[in-house]
């Protein structure tokens, strides 16, 4: 398939680079020109604007926020003025609920397809083509889109013919990661305030009652304080946990810990973790407890 790929980050270079991998013709667009050059040497023509990247069968756009999205969407030489009819948008950021129901109607309107297809899994997992896509969408737009999605993912979640249920699932299962960083945190801090091996103990944890990759990719970094480089920075995630209450509050669902978590992000932004990765956020309950140096 003929497709452009917006977004060069850390996640967005690597879904980009299996998709040439699997034979498709693809077009790459990014702000900071010069994160295009490793995709240009693998065969990707560079786009020097949007327009550029919207000439084929689908655009997928994987970038930071709304507010990012948009940018690139909408007004003269976004996504939607230039790409053609029936064509398909895949949008593989994660946004809100409310923006996705934005951008589903104006590509309705515009006869053009929209897919929300966010992902889950780390820049590591990305590069080796084993993301986990959760995809919302018209049935014939889903299989349109699959040979996009399986050289991206391991495997496709359908959720439903509605773009935003998918990007709330993935609002969901964000606020649950970010759960179980903050409880690893706390139980971390505890062991280790009365000299128990955090690496032992972390061993034990992942060995009996928490063998999900999760707790072990996460409890690992709480360990080592290994925080930088970011592969998902604190700011995408307190992004994503104000995304998550903004969900809630419109369908009248009480989330309790997820307004906790909104404000230990907001307590290691304060504290100049703009950079660090999100899981930092579980270093705060050892410096609370006196354990800066543990």
């Amino acid at each position: 398939m003929k497709v452009g790929f917006i977004g060069l980050g850390r996640m967005g270079e690597g879904m980009a680079a299996n998709l040439l991998k699997a034979g498709h013709e693809i077009t790459v667009y990014n702000r900071t020109l010069a994160k295009a050059a490793p995709l240009a040497a693998q065969g990707a023509k560079v786009a020097a604007k949007v327009a550029e990247a919207c000439q084929g069968d689908a655009v997928i756009t994987m970038l930071a926020n709304d507010e990012a999205v948009s940018g690139v969407v909408f007004g003269d030489g976004g996504i939607v003025a230039c790409l053609r009819p029936g064509a398909i948008h895949i949008s593989s950021s994660t946004i809100g609920t409310a923006f996705s129901g934005k951008l589903t109607a104006a590509h309705a309107s515009a006869g053009q397809r929209f897919l929300a297809a966010p992902v889950f899994g780390r820049p590591e997992v990305a590069a080796k083509g084993q993301l986990f896509v959760v995809a919302g969408g018209e049935p014939d737009t889903v299989k349109a889109a699959q040979p996009l999605l399986d050289a991206m993912g391991q495997k496709t979640f359908v959720i439903s013919q509605a773009p935003k249920d998918a990007n709330l699932v993935k609002l969901s299962g964000n606020f649950l990661i970010a759960a179980v960083i903050e409880s690893l945190g706390e139980a971390m801090a505890l062991v280790a305030k009365a000299g128990v091996s955090k690496h032992q103990y972390l061993e034990i944890l992942t060995s009996t009652l928490f063998t999900a990759p999760v707790y072990k990719t996460y409890g690992t970094l709480i360990a080592d304080g290994a925080f930088e480089p970011a592969g998902f920075a604190a700011t995408l995630g307190q992004k994503d946990i104000r995304l998550t209450l903004a969900a809630a509050e419109e369908l009248r669902v009480p989330l309790p810990l997820a307004s906790l978590l909104r404000d230990r992000f907001l307590a290691l932004l304060a504290h100049g973790g703009d950079n660090l990765d999100w899981s930092a956020i579980g270093a705060l309950s050892a410096k609370e407890a006196g354990l800066d140096n543990a």
